[in-house]
């Protein structure tokens, strides 16, 4: 068997058990939302309901059961309105959750069936109106494959490992507008950092400065995973993660970790200056400690770590950030609330991961434990935490991302997308160009749909307008703002969370009207499109015969095509704008107006 399948076998068996049972803190009994109503649309039924103060989210019930996918790794939502597609009449039911362990008493049930039919509905953008600044939760970070695989000479698919994850990090940063990078293992053996020799700690951080250097010299900035162990530290070496294994024990002398954490700060302090790292770093302890395949130690264990962490980051600097539990589904997040608040140790930020859903909404525990405006920020969340699941590649992938990241505006400060580029090794390297990967980026940085969707929203304004939907919107949202030069972007998605939809549906397509009053003078339209036919790269390989590995000659036509469709030549208009078009589910539309001097 090689590495590879070992690795992906252990995950299989593992990647579902905790590390161990933690006591719950949130006991609070939250009551059952009112003024449940469920609405009939054309394919879905959409529910709403009245918001129970210190909800983090809600769970929704069809038929008594949860509403998920196998593939969701927390079923709540964060926001009182969910879109139920692709099923037929049903007893809907809803419940608040307050931690991930209480969830209080449901609804009573309301029944409703979707309608059959062609649907549209009036989208109305005020380009007078500005709501706020517009928030940007995918600026702040990006997640990425083990930093170290940056130094690689080896190749995958016939392409440069190395220099392509490079440029796919490069790439985010000058075209998104990403500022951080997150990214496993920067303290494993592959990098060399600590050895014992005679019983003696010895540092090398010469591979970290390697990795380090690459990244700053492109103006990313790293937050600092603090893992996994060093085999000479590791109380069981033999206890790994990953094609790589990486080790996931605790250490065998904690007050050696302590000493390495800030031997290690202290270099980058020294090599990048302090100020440097409190203005524009940070540092996370661990990664998804309450999984048994990250994490072989206790609940305790992990705690005691973060402590020892925290201590000797703010040992180099008091106002160096550190923060956690980096956890996988929204696990010890108030845990490590009521461990600090016990143990006194430093808490600047509060870290988790979801995959397949919105993100919830901590700030309700946050208050509970007095730490209310701590930011919360998502440091893995993307479309679905498998390997190697083909539902990001297309669309879908698109909508799901604008959907998520919407959701996040304005109350968090970061939703990092799991990952930057499909170089990416954890379980295997790609067996072929779309195999899944977690990546924005191909191997061979052709972007993905999802990639297109985060560069229109990086492409809207600064200033978020108002706008409002009528008829039956279904999955449609809009997302608009103009830039100070006047130009208005419109930015709406159709989708679902259903993955049995996820390669389209006409039933839940819509006719949009856009109109946009009070525009005044000659104005550039441009209309640019994602769905099955446009903007979509993954679609034109297959066209092209599909296989593993594109030949030199595919290479080069994958990549002339690799840009953003047109739906319609741009047109001048005059004044306010009325717009009708199809939009498809999945699909995405981008509309902007350019003011056009006389």
């Amino acid at each position: 068997m090689s590495r590879a399948d070992a690795a992906r076998r252990d995950w299989q068996e593992r990647i579902h058990r905790a590390s161990g049972e933690v006591i719950p803190v949130n006991r609070l009994e939250l009551p059952a939302p009112e003024g449940l109503r469920a609405e009939p649309g054309a394919g879905h039924v959409t529910l709403t309901w009245e918001p129970v103060p210190g909800a983090i989210g809600y769970l929704v019930h069809r038929d008594g059961r949860p509403v998920t996918q196998p593939d969701v790794d927390v079923p709540a939502v964060p926001s009182c309105r969910f879109v139920d597609t692709g099923h037929g009449p049903a007893a809907y039911a809803v419940a608040a959750v307050a931690s991930m362990e209480v969830t209080g008493a449901f609804s009573a049930p309301v029944h409703a069936g979707p309608l059959e039919g062609p649907a549209g509905l009036v989208v109305r953008v005020d380009p007078g109106t500005v709501t706020r600044p517009l928030p940007r939760p995918w600026e702040f970070m990006i997640g990425s494959e083990h930093l170290s695989h940056m130094l690689s000479e080896e190749h995958t698919g016939g392409r440069p490992i190395g220099p392509e994850l490079t440029a796919a990090l490069r790439r985010v940063r000058e075209e998104l507008g990403v500022q951080t990078v997150r990214a496993h293992a920067i303290l494993c053996d592959d990098l060399g950092v600590y050895k014992e020799v005679d019983g003696a700690a010895v540092y090398d951080f010469s591979g970290v400065d390697r990795v380090y250097d690459t990244i700053m010299e492109f103006g990313l900035r790293p937050i600092v995973e603090l893992g996994y162990m060093p085999r000479d530290l590791a109380a069981d070496p033999s206890k790994t993660v990953f094609g790589y294994q990486a080790i996931i024990s605790p250490p065998k002398d904690f007050e050696a970790w302590g000493d390495l954490v800030r031997a290690l700060v202290e270099h980058l302090a020294e090599r990048y200056g302090i100020q440097e790292l409190v203005d524009n770093w940070a540092f996370e302890v661990w990664n998804e400690a309450n999984l048994a395949v990250f994490w072989s130690g206790t609940p305790s264990e992990y705690f005691l770590l973060y402590d020892v962490t925290a201590a000797a980051v703010k040992n180099v600097h008091p106002d160096l950030r550190v923060g956690g539990p980096a956890s996988a589904a929204n696990g010890w997040v108030e845990e490590l609330l009521a461990h600090v608040g016990e143990s006194g140790a430093a808490l600047d930020f509060v870290s988790t991961h979801t995959y397949g859903n919105a993100p919830l909404d901590w700030r309700p525990a946050l208050e509970r434990h007095g730490r209310a405006g701590t930011p919360v920020w998502w440091t893995e969340w993307g479309p679905t935490p498998t390997h190697f699941h083909s539902i990001g590649d297309g669309p879908f992938g698109a909508a799901f991302l604008l959907h998520g990241m919407k959701a996040a505006a304005g109350r968090l400060e970061a939703l990092a997308h799991w990952v930057a580029s499909d170089h990416f090794e954890e379980l295997g390297r790609p067996p072929r160009l779309f195999h899944g990967g977690f990546g924005l980026l191909t191997v061979g940085n052709l972007r993905k749909p999802r990639y297109h969707a985060l560069a229109l929203a990086a492409r809207l304004g600064p200033e978020e307008l108002a706008a409002d939907l009528s008829g039956d919107p279904g999955g449609v949202e809009v997302w608009a703002a103009r830039h100070d030069d006047g130009r208005v972007g419109v930015l709406l998605w159709n989708g679902t969370l259903n993955h049995a939809q996820a390669g389209g549906d006409p039933g839940l397509a819509r006719t949009i009207t856009l109109e946009i009053p009070g525009l005044e003078g000659e104005h550039l339209l441009t209309h640019h499109r994602i769905d099955e036919r446009h903007t979509n790269v993954e679609a034109l390989w297959r066209e092209m015969g599909g296989g593993d590995w594109p030949s030199a000659g595919q290479w080069a036509e994958l990549a002339a095509a690799d840009g953003l469709a047109e739906l319609a030549p741009p047109v001048r208009v005059q004044g306010p704008v009325r717009l009708e078009f199809l939009l498809p589910m999945p699909g995405v539309s981008f509309v902007e107006l350019t003011r056009l001097r006389p």
